[in-house]
């Protein structure tokens, strides 16, 4: 019977060079930069404040997407492992298609939770999905996973630059125009990136080993999370690290608002977080989390990131203390997600990547309902408490993978 290792290419199947590595992802890079132009993003905390949201409102949205996710992630993840991951990541496109258009019609708050709720769908779609789809077209292209940094990296990199110019770009059409007429303009680029999806041979790793049935295919997906408590320590640190990036992207501006920030600076704060994504994914590789000394740095700068948050009423050292941490989670999390996929098999990957996800939803459930309700009641500063503990377990989590042996392929619990 097959086991949950790290599958590798077919016999006989030759490995290719990197330029054909290379030539092969173009087209999943291609979507993952057209999706990444969203023009409403860098305002859409001013749009939700014209119809009617405040901060308690925003933290009961981001936690009603945060519910739905966990059980979207699950059912996404196997559905990825047992039928097709470039299926999954074209729902995913559909749903961020319907996302944004209802966003853009919404005219009150009931309407745009809608809005977000269907948002959590294409985030439970797509994450995951695609870590899984690059680790094992590195592996089925060049029999190794040395390269997933370099190439997930590539695709974060690709996703910020998109993120980046839209997010300057947008920050000028709202200004010039309206923050509603930003969501109409993010929808032609969504349906590009289900054209270049179409374009992408998908790695077909995951077909090679025996189909289980469903509920031995649950059974082992668990186990290979919690088996002996080897993925414990990487687990930890992946969802740590995901909630802090969920963050980021969700209450950082809270902090513009609080510090009267002019409409024209969220633009650019925003392309330095989204920047901060692409610069992270080129870099991941090159910080060498698997040295100590390299951990401890990285967990003392996060830590200095949360105490600028909670003291500074300076706009130019919030932005940089939320762009570094933006930053260094990026790092962490996708060198726990290189030896998360070193530790399992193609045929339960995604449904593991998910399985982890979706725990880092859960967690972040009850994180945006006390971080909205602090910052309205107390103000941002005081609600930084929250992520200041955030980090504080971030870091020791990221110690504690440092700590631990290296998770080597081969020992994780069989299909039978």
């Amino acid at each position: 019977m097959p086991t949950a290792t790290t599958t590798q290419p077919p016999a006989g199947t030759p490995a290719t060079t990197g330029s054909g590595l290379a030539r092969r992802l173009v087209p999943l890079q291609l979507m993952a930069f057209v999706q990444a132009v969203a023009f409403w993003v860098p305002v859409e905390k001013l749009f939700m404040t014209e119809i009617g949201f405040d901060a308690a409102t925003i933290g009961v949205m981001a936690a009603a997407y945060a519910a739905l996710v966990p059980a979207a992630e699950i059912v996404s993840g196997v559905l990825a492992d047992r039928w097709s991951r470039r299926g999954v990541l074209a729902l995913a496109g559909i749903a961020l298609l319907i996302a944004v258009l209802v966003g853009a019609l919404s005219q009150n708050v009931i309407t745009y939770i809608a809005a977000a709720l269907i948002l959590g769908l294409y985030f439970a779609l797509y994450s995951g999905t695609v870590e899984a789809i690059v680790y094992d077209t590195v592996l089925e292209e060049t029999g190794t996973s040395t390269a997933y940094e370099r190439e997930i990296g590539r695709i974060r990199l690709v996703e910020s630059i998109g993120l980046v110019l839209s997010a300057l770009a947008g920050g000028w059409i709202a200004a010039a125009t309206s923050t509603r007429l930003t969501y109409f303009l993010t929808l032609p680029p969504v349906v590009l990136s289900l054209v270049a999806l179409a374009w992408f041979r998908e790695p077909r790793l995951h077909e090679t080993s025996e189909r289980s049935p469903l509920r031995e295919h649950l059974r082992v997906t668990v186990r290979a999370i919690v088996h002996r408590g080897r993925l414990i320590p990487i687990a930890a640190a992946s969802v740590t690290a995901a909630v802090i990036l969920q963050a980021m992207y969700e209450f950082g501006p809270l902090w513009l608002i609080e510090l009267s920030a002019p409409a024209a600076y969220y633009g650019p704060f925003w392309a330095g977080i989204v920047g901060a994504l692409g610069v992270g994914g080129l870099l991941a590789g090159r910080l060498h989390l698997e040295r100590r000394l390299s951990v401890a740095t990285v967990a003392a700068v996060m830590g200095g990131c949360g105490a600028v948050l909670l003291t500074s009423r300076s706009l130019a050292a919030v932005t940089v203390a939320v762009v570094v941490l933006t930053f260094l989670v990026v790092v962490v999390g996708i060198h726990v997600s290189h030896l998360m996929h070193d530790a399992v098999s193609s045929t339960i990957r995604t449904g593991v990547a998910s399985g982890i996800s979706a725990v880092s939803w859960i967690v972040f459930l009850p994180f945006a309902l006390g971080f909205g309700a602090m910052t309205k009641q107390t103000g941002v500063h005081t609600a930084g408490w929250l992520l200041a503990a955030l980090v504080v377990l971030a870091a020791a989590a990221l110690l504690w993978v440092a700590l631990s042996r290296r998770i080597s392929p081969g020992t994780e619990p069989s299909l039978r």
